[in-house]
């Protein structure tokens, strides 16, 4: 496969629309670390299919599209083209119609990826197919990223074997094979899905013959359950008719009682109300003696507490007494106390007025020492700054003098030595164009001769796929045909085997008159309906009920006019004769005027079931569906599907013989198709063996030619190279000479450093004198200060101390008056006390008289209150009684 152009729009570092021409040989890419050159090789992987981020060295697979830079805006979509050479129209069907193939694969963010060829929307798959049968593709070992050749020397033997078969053309087969597994595994599935279904429906048909035999009883069941409910219905009838009299006669008595319970009922409610009438007037009485003596109650409890306070004030005023002398003893202290501060206060006021004295002098002389050692500092440290500034510059100069020095050296030894290996090279170059001139000759002479072979090779495969084609379709169709007649008699196989079954449970075992007889199909109801259940009874032997054989009627008695016997549609066994010539088959329309028009013993039936008898009964059809039509019924449609099954197994065998035959041809056929494309490959390796050497003896000699021309650039560009390092040598050489000694330089940053530090060290003692004295200062101003509102303070509380004491005085004269009220109040209380203690003896007495006056009129009305309950009660019971006789009556 010859790729012809590559191009990228969008693509990682690929803003732009770039294209990458591919020309026959070898063609290189070549650039500094980080240009992108690695970009191309995953471009190539990622247009023939490759879908695994990790592969495109990126999280997600929208990575691959242009992010932004500081200058470039981010792009919304990428897009890979690639163009294939397909001149040889080796392409597969549906890509083989154009001499260029262009495979374009777009990325949109949030949209995903798409394939196009040639402009037209294909699959992901369909790509990876077209590159897959070219021996190709996103994971070919040709195309080679970095580290990968490790990992082909480690690789384990099915990675090895990959890469072989991808050598040897037959990747494209393997994918395709892989496919065929995955197809046929699916078909395997589908059929034991169907076999499922078959025993599932088996199972079903099963299930409905026993409900069908169960329904067959329920109906018989049903019947004889309406007979024994009508016999209990008017039991039940008899039994309800003796009960309503009973119970009339019970609602009777029980109004009767009813009458005389509500007459002692009324009677207790008359003495119950007496009761309560007389009540009233002895609660009042009973209220107004307690309220009495809770109001004396209250007031001794009143004189009580009272009595408790006035002691309490007592006290309280004798412990006031005693604290206001206290406090009186405590301002005479404070007093004497005030005096002595005072004076201590002005001797200290003195001595800090004395120590203030030239403070500001002292103050003064401090800072301007300590500003101009500042000043000295600051001068020192610029001159330090600039020298330091004036010394990394030389340095610098310095430095990048003995660099250059250095790459100068390096440049000319280098641009010396690779001019001579260039000038060698061109020697070299021009020996290996001449033998490649050779190579190309011979390489084309070989690439005819296999391409003769190989056209002879592609005419007999496509004479044997020709023929493997016809032969396979015919095949299938007969692999079609054969499932079908088999499916279809495997089916009609289940129905008559489950019939079968079904059939073989209702089977009396011979003894039923049923089994001898045989029915058109069609006629099976109406033959159920005419004989009914009579067709489950056997032949009669000597003894025993069943059906005896009688000979025919010497002049039977004639069915209606227009009337079909039945007997021309049933085969029936000899017992029946007389049974089946009297009953005729009608229209369900035409039966109800020919059934008056019946003899003794004759019937008309239709052929869904219904039927008429002679004595005027009729049964229609749905009510009751005879259990001998539908045994019937199987029976011939048992023949029917074993007929049926016959055919479909014959038409099955044949199909499986034709599909034999066609098998072995189909295998005959593939045999020769496998033997012609061995051939095709085997030319085809040869062609491609061939094309590679002729494409490597072109692409040796061309590269040889190129490395003559690029062996004498070289020579040429070394040797202005070499000439240009030698002139340059001489300059550095010359401004290392004119630059000034960096020694003496440093030696002079040195001193000027040790001069700043000494400057620094006397800035910092005189600022530490400068702040002491002004801490100080600050200090006595706070304590003169201080001791100012201190004297005042004191001054202030010995102005004040002879109008406390007058207060205090005023103050004891007025406790001891209260105290002395206060001790005469408990004897007006004692007296108070013992008057309440008489009248609340007089109101208990009358209260408790009240209390037991009550309590009498109380304990009668109870009395009163359950007689009349108990009558009420009484009437009551009486009354749910007459309910219930009401109601059950």
């Amino acid at each position: 496969m010859q790729f012809t152009r590559l191009r990228l729009n969008g693509f990682k570092s690929f803003v732009d629309p770039t294209d990458l021409v591919i020309a026959r040989g070898l063609t290189g890419v070549v650039g500094p670390n980080g240009c992108g050159k690695s970009n191309l090789l995953e471009a190539l992987r990622w247009v023939m299919g490759e879908n695994r981020p990790t592969a495109m060295r990126g999280a997600g697979m929208e990575d691959v599209i242009f992010a932004g830079a500081a200058t470039r805006p981010a792009r919304n979509f990428a897009e890979v083209s690639l163009t294939v050479d397909n001149s040889d129209r080796l392409a597969p069907a549906g890509f083989n119609d154009t001499d260029q193939i262009e495979v374009t694969r777009r990325i949109t963010r949030d949209a995903g990826s798409a394939f196009k060829c040639n402009a037209k929307e294909v699959r992901a798959r369909d790509v990876q197919m077209l590159f897959a049968d070219a021996s190709t593709g996103s994971h070919s070992p040709a195309l080679v990223r970095q580290g990968q050749i490790s990992e082909l020397i480690n690789a384990k033997p099915k990675s090895r074997r990959r890469v072989l078969e991808e050598a040897a053309g037959i990747s494209g087969l393997y994918q395709r094979r892989h496919e065929a597994e995955l197809r046929l595994r699916a078909t395997e599935t589908n059929l034991d899905r169907v076999a499922d279904v078959v025993d599932q429906l088996a199972g079903q048909l099963a299930q409905l013959a026993r409900q069908a035999k169960q329904a067959a009883r329920y109906r018989v069941i049903g019947a004889e359950l309406r007979v024994a409910e009508g016999m209990l219905l008017y039991r039940r009838w008899r039994e309800a008719d003796e009960a309503l009299r009973d119970a009339r006669a019970a609602v009777l008595a029980a109004t009767q009682s009813a009458a005389r319970a509500e007459a002692a009922s009324r009677a207790a409610t008359a003495a119950r109300e007496e009761a309560e009438q007389a009540l009233p007037p002895l609660r009042e009485e009973q209220a107004i003696a307690g309220a009495l003596v809770q109001r004396l109650r209250v007031e001794r409890d009143t004189l009580r507490d009272r009595a408790a306070r006035a002691q309490d004030q007592i006290a309280t005023l004798e412990a006031r007494a005693a604290q206001l002398g206290r406090d009186r003893a405590r301002e005479d202290s404070l007093t004497r106390d005030a005096g002595d501060t005072l004076a201590r206060l002005d001797w200290e006021r003195g001595e800090l007025d004395k120590a203030t004295e030239g403070h500001d002098e002292r103050l003064a002389a401090a800072e301007a020492a300590a500003a101009e050692a500042a000043e000295v500092l600051a001068g020192h440290e610029e001159a330090l700054t600039a020298l330091t500034e004036e010394v990394a510059r030389l340095a610098a100069r310095h430095g990048a003098v003995e660099r250059l020095l250095t790459d100068t050296r390096k440049t000319l030894a280098r641009s010396t030595q690779e001019a001579d290996t260039a000038r060698a090279a061109v020697e070299d170059a021009g020996a290996a164009a001449a033998r490649g001139v050779d190579a190309e000759t011979e390489a084309a002479a070989a690439l005819a001769t296999v391409a003769e072979r190989l056209a002879a090779a592609e005419d007999a495969l496509a004479a044997a796929e020709d023929a493997r084609a016809q032969v396979q379709g015919d095949e299938a169709d007969a692999r079609a045909a054969r499932s079908e007649t088999e499916g279809e008699a495997r089916a009609l196989a289940a129905e008559v085997a489950a019939l079968r079954r079904l059939v073989a449970r209702e089977d009396g075992g011979g003894a039923q008159i049923l089994d001898e007889a045989r029915v058109a199909p069609g006629y099976e109801r109406a033959f159920g309906a005419a004989l009914g259940d009579d067709l489950r009874a056997p032949r009669a032997g000597e003894t025993g009920s069943g059906w005896v054989a009688l000979p025919p009627y010497g002049a039977p008695p004639a069915l209606p006019d227009g009337v079909e016997p039945l007997a021309a549609h049933v085969d029936g066994p000899d017992v029946l004769v007389r049974r089946l010539g009297q009953v005729g088959l009608v229209d369900p329309a035409q039966a109800a005027a020919l059934q008056v028009r019946l003899l003794p013993g004759q019937r008309l039936v239709s052929r869904a079931g219904d039927l008429w008898r002679w004595d005027g009964f009729r049964a229609a059809a749905e009510d009751a569906p005879s259990a001998a039509a539908l045994r019937l019924e199987q029976i011939n449609r048992l023949a029917e599907l074993e007929a049926a099954h016959d055919a479909a197994a014959a038409r099955a065998e044949a199909a499986a013989e034709r599909h034999a035959d066609l098998a072995a041809a189909l295998a005959t056929a593939t045999e020769a198709d496998r033997a012609a494309r061995a051939e095709r490959r085997a030319a085809d390796a040869a062609l491609a063996d061939a094309q590679r050497a002729a494409s490597k003896a072109e692409a040796d000699r061309a590269l040889a030619e190129g490395r003559v021309d690029s062996a004498k650039l070289a020579v040429d560009r070394h040797a202005e190279a070499a000439a240009a390092a030698e002139r340059a040598l001489r300059d550095t050489e010359a401004q290392a000479a004119a630059l000034p000694d960096l020694g003496d330089s440093r030696a002079q940053v040195e001193n000027l450093r040790i001069a700043v530090e000494a400057a620094r060290l006397t800035m910092l003692t005189r600022r530490s004198t400068h702040d002491e004295v002004k801490r100080e200062g600050q200090a006595r101003v706070a304590r003169l200060q201080t001791v100012v509102k201190e004297r005042a303070l004191w001054a202030d509380r010995l102005a004040t101390a002879d109008a406390r004491m007058a207060e205090l005085d005023a103050r004891i004269a007025r406790c001891e008056d209260d105290l002395t009220a206060a001790r005469a109040v408990p004897d007006e209380i004692a007296v108070s006390q013992e008057q309440v203690v008489v009248r609340l003896d007089e109101a208990e007495a009358r209260r408790m008289a009240a209390d037991d006056a009550c309590a009498g009129a109380e304990a009668a009305l109870r009395a009163a209150s359950g007689a009349e309950r108990d009558a009420e009660r009484a009437a009551a019971d009486v009354r749910e009684t007459r309910a219930r006789s009401e109601t059950r009556a």
